[in-house]
């Protein structure tokens, strides 16, 4: 959160919960995302997300200061140790970008925010999410099960969502692929400046990883009018 005293605090609790989260539902996890099971994803990555923003909110109030003051953008990728599942799984609230690489091509996948209108009422299945993708070009998972089952079990008595939207996104990964997730301080300089855009391609288009050295090279690439600070994870799909 940029400007806010104890921001690197915030984030490091947000990371701890939703790691602590993860590692005991990891196993209905995995499951779910080998079997396409997109809504109880959601359903319960959604509640998952919303219990950390509300621990957050409950320190907030401990420490005396406003919600918002004790908050983080939080922006997960899951990835699953099956060699053979190449479902990948995005979620998270706040700035940032969700970017793939493919064929010398930058896609963005940010999930696209709906209007003000329909952030009001009961949750969408399907939020963040525009109509599935068909063909054989079809990138983005679409399989629903139809199967009529409770919540998914990630999490307990889910808390009052945070102010943002909960954003949502499943893809299916093709070898040589490379999937960029990143805070506001590398997503907005990628999407509104080609040149960067087209020097990142350049040198991520080898199907193999840089080293760690270039690849934190890389991502501090710099562009006039962007000096925030960056984060990235960068996954290349052998």
């Amino acid at each position: 959160s940029r400007g806010a005293e104890g921001a690197h605090t915030a984030a490091a609790d947000a990371c701890r919960w939703i790691g602590e989260a993860v590692g005991r539902s990891h196993a209905r996890l995995s499951d779910d995302i080998r079997a396409g099971r997109r809504a109880d994803l959601k359903s319960g990555l959604h509640r998952l997300t919303d219990r950390a923003f509300g621990k957050l909110r409950a320190r907030a109030a401990e420490l005396g200061v406003e919600p918002d003051a004790y908050t983080a953008s939080l922006r997960c990728l899951l990835l699953s140790a099956d060699p053979d599942c190449r479902t990948r799984v995005f979620f998270g609230i706040g700035a940032g970008g969700l970017f793939r690489l493919r064929d010398g091509s930058w896609h963005d996948l940010e999930p696209a925010l709906p209007p003000p209108a329909a952030l009001t009422g009961e949750p969408v299945v399907g939020f963040g999410s525009s109509a599935p993708e068909s063909g054989p070009d079809g990138d983005r998972l679409t399989m629903d099960l139809d199967i009529v089952t409770g919540p998914a079990p990630y999490v307990e008595d889910p808390l009052p969502p945070p102010a943002e939207p909960f954003r949502f996104r499943a893809s299916v990964a093709r070898p040589g692929d490379t999937l960029l997730l990143c805070g506001a301080g590398l997503a907005e300089p990628l999407r509104g400046e080609p040149e960067l855009a087209a020097e990142l391609a350049t040198r991520w288009s080898p199907v193999e990883a840089p080293g760690l050295g270039a690849f934190l090279a890389d991502t501090q690439i710099r562009v006039k009018g962007y000096a925030d600070d960056r984060t990235a994870v960068g996954v290349w799909e052998a």
